[in-house]
This record gives C-alpha cells, sequence and structure tokens, in this order.
C-alpha cells in the first residue's frame, strides 16, 4: 500500500498544508484508516480507492473522520497525476461523503470543483467571544464551521484564541477572516479546529467554500485570491459560478512509502 505526504497550496517544501495520500489495493477499515491518520499525525490524511471511472475519497484527522477536505484533496489530485495512476490531461472525479468532486490541471495549478457552503448569520455564543477576545464584525454558520470577520489583519495575525473553550464549538471549527491589507491578495484567514484534533490548520481547501461566497458578495467579484496566514502560509485562487468554488493551488511531494502491512 503506497503512502505519500505532499505540501498543499504551495510549489515549496515545508509551506502550505501537509497531507498525507493512502492509495489503497483493498478496502480498509474505518479503524484502520483512523490508525493510519493518527500515525501521520497530519491535519488529513486522504484514503482513496479506485473504481474504474472514479476515486472512492475520504479524509481522516488523528482524531475523526471529516466530510470534507480541501487540501488533501488537491494532495491526493496531485499524486495520481505525478505518479501516473491517471492521464495528467483527464479530469479526476471523486466520490465523498460531501457528494462527487471534481479535479483538473490548469497550467501550473490544479483546480478542484467543490460545492458553494454559504454562511449564514447566526448569534454568537458567549464562548467565541471569549475564546477568540478580539472584535467581531461578522459571525456566520455553515453546516461545517463558524465565519466570523474581524477588523483588520494585523488584529488576524496576532490572534492567539483560547483552543480550550474552541472545543465547545458545535461545528468542525472556526474561521477568522479579514480583508487584506496587501493588494497581492483579497482577503486573508486562519482556520481553528480543536475540536478535531487540529488546533491550528496551516491552509484549508475547504474553508474557502464559506470564505469565496461571503467575500465575493461583500467585494463584487467572482474571481478572488486569497492568502491563509498561518506560519506556513499559503495561496488559493478562487472562482465562483453557479452553486460551485473552483479551487486552484499547486502542490509538491515531500516523500513516497509502503505500507507493509498494518491489519
Amino acid at each position: 500500500m503506497k503512502l505519500y505526504q505532499v505540501d498543499a497550496f504551495t510549489d515549496k517544501l515545508f509551506k502550505g498544508n501537509p497531507a498525507g495520500v493512502c492509495i489503497l489495493e483493498d478496502s480498509l477499515s474505518e479503524e484502520v484508516m483512523q490508525n493510519i491518520a493518527m500515525e501521520m499525525n497530519l491535519s488529513e490524511t486522504a484514503f482513496l480507492q479506485n473504481q474504474g471511472d472514479y476515486y472512492l475519497l475520504r479524509w481522516f484527522t488523528p482524531e475523526t473522520e471529516v466530510d470534507l477536505c480541501g487540501h488533501a484533496t488537491l494532495a491526493s489530485a496531485h499524486i495520481l497525476w505525478e505518479e501516473g495512476y491517471v492521464e495528467k490531461e483527464k479530469e479526476i472525479v471523486f466520490h465523498t461523503k460531501s457528494g462527487i468532486l471534481k479535479a483538473k490541471r490548469e497550467g501550473e495549478y490544479i483546480t478542484l470543483d467543490f460545492p458553494l457552503e454559504e454562511p449564514k448569520a447566526t448569534s454568537v455564543p458567549e464562548y467565541l467571544v471569549k475564546a477568540l477576545n478580539i472584535p467581531l464584525l461578522y459571525v456566520g454558520k455553515n453546516r461545517m464551521d463558524y465565519l466570523v470577520e474581524t477588523e483588520s489583519e494585523e488584529i488576524l495575525r496576532n490572534l492567539k484564541p483560547d483552543f480550550e473553550l474552541l472545543k465547545k464549538v458545535d461545528t468542525r471549527g472556526v474561521i477568522v477572516t479579514a480583508k487584506s491589507s496587501s493588494p497581492e491578495f483579497d482577503f486573508v484567514s486562519r482556520f481553528f479546529a480543536p475540536k478535531v484534533g487540529v488546533n491550528e490548520d496551516p491552509v484549508t481547501g475547504s474553508a474557502h467554500t464559506a470564505l469565496a461566497p461571503y467575500w465575493s458578495k461583500k467585494l463584487q467579484k467572482t474571481q478572488l485570491v486569497a492568502y491563509q496566514a498561518s506560519k506556513r502560509g499559503g495561496v488559493l485562487k478562487l472562482r465562483i459560478d453557479d452553486q460551485r468554488v473552483y479551487i486552484s493551488g499547486k502542490a509538491i511531494t515531500f516523500f513516497k512509502a509502503e505500507i507493509k502491512d498494518c491489519q
């Protein structure tokens, strides 16, 4: 069984978001997949199984399975093309817990076709206010996460949340965002998910299924460039069309290995 580690949403090693990619020869139990993800100890590890015209795709954090993950999907597509599992000119179709997702190559970029997960304004739990301890311009929520806008990129970059309080959320995690202070980007963000074992995710493709429609409406733009301001950092190009968001980024392989026996 082949195992890879890929840095996603970057073209430089040790930047972006590292993801595990495991190519399954046979089905594995959820317990074994969870144990592999725990052993990898990355924010997500993807598990792929060829079904002919498509790949089954599941994602696990070190603690639990998640419904949607962008960077591990980007990493999966990168490996399938780079290692010759799929011809480079072919679109890849994934069947997942969030429906059918697609990936295609566009020059140096990989573009993911994801559903829009637009947030709706919501009341603010007191523990969330205390956990973030920053000015809140907007608080919304979709089926996965809270989305919070704050006043400036400087506030966002200096944010030091209370992770124990954030574990109380009834969502996967909390996205914090602000308008970019640099003309290079439209907005910046950070993503916190201690409830699922990831205090801060370096670059979160799935969070941009909420960020893209939010900033598209605010800025009156259908094409956006985003920067996730974690320690590793990552750049995402975004395009909205109907009820889909197209998320583009680069990826680079860190290592590949073989799992001999994990049953």
